[in-house]
């Protein structure tokens, strides 16, 4: 076997300098934050903190982890990120396959209507409304039904879906195989890379979400813990009440933000990895041709 020539191993030399750059410069603001978590007041205000927490204190974990409401919002936040994780893979993945099919009547159009919603929305007044109307106002529902399909997705799926071996599916219908059959046990099993791809894409927006929910949810106790994190950090300036936390909050306002990102990221931080190894497949498959 050839030893590689001298330009190959100069360019693996600067190519592994360039990443370990990238890594460094991404995972500096996280740890930043981290650190800020767990530091005292007065030294983050001075500027002292970088990569190791300075001062350390956790009184502005023990104030959050103490408030009852912190729970009950974080548990609704679990809810409603599986539950409308779960209505958005379906109906993107049922739209997405539909469209997958040349010989689909009208296919073009349902293409169109759904292109169409990514550059024109009705606009808030108009969403309030609907929701209103509909009787979804103050409910699951409201957070889960309109943003069941992102165009993005459903057009990574449907160019994956379109790329499949169409032998596959025509043997399954020999078979006996109806369509939702052919889905179900055919198609689904062999795109766990992009359904796992959707699946963390939809999972992490609604993780993240907190406007529909301050929008479309009258009741402290059903809101997300988006929206409970984003009134602590109000409440540490002097804006929204923050429940039961907000009497000590003059002694973490410094650390609040710092606290409130690292306990809204974590979990999807936890989950990433297990997911991570179909991220780029599933993207990449999907992406082939559109």
């Amino acid at each position: 076997m050839s030893r590689p020539s001298r330009g190959y191993r100069v360019f693996q030399s600067a190519n592994a300098v360039v990443l370990t750059l990238v890594v460094a410069v991404t995972l500096y603001p996280f740890v930043n934050i981290v650190a800020r978590s767990f530091s005292g007041e007065r030294q983050i205000r001075a500027g002292k903190v970088s990569l190791w927490p300075e001062g350390f204190n956790l009184t502005t974990y023990k104030i959050v982890f103490k408030d009852s409401m912190f729970w009950r919002n974080y548990g609704n936040t679990v809810l409603y990120t599986v539950v409308s994780t779960a209505v958005a893979m379906i109906l993107t993945t049922c739209y997405a396959y539909a469209l997958s099919k040349r010989h689909l009547r009208g296919r073009t159009v349902l293409v169109g209507i759904a292109v169409f919603t990514m550059f024109f929305t009705g606009g808030l007044i108009p969403n309030y409304v609907l929701i209103t109307s509909l009787g979804l106002k103050n409910s699951i529902w409201a957070i889960a039904l309109p943003n069941a399909i992102s165009v993005f997705n459903l057009l990574v799926m449907k160019a994956f879906f379109e790329n499949m071996p169409s032998d596959l599916e025509e043997a399954a219908q020999i078979d006996g195989l109806s369509t939702y059959g052919i889905l179900l046990k055919v198609v689904l099993p062999l795109s766990k890379a992009v359904v796992a791809t959707m699946a963390l894409f939809y999972s992490v927006s609604f993780w993240n979400s907190w406007f529909s929910a301050l929008l479309y949810l009258d009741d402290a106790e059903r809101m997300p813990v988006t929206v409970y994190l984003r009134n602590l950090i109000l409440g540490s300036t002097g804006g929204t009440n923050a429940g039961a936390a907000t009497d000590q909050l003059s002694q973490v306002g410094a650390n609040i933000q710092a606290v409130a990102i690292l306990l809204t990221a974590l979990p999807v931080l936890c989950v990433y990895p297990f997911v991570q190894r179909y991220f780029v497949k599933g993207v990449m498959l999907g992406a082939v041709k559109g």
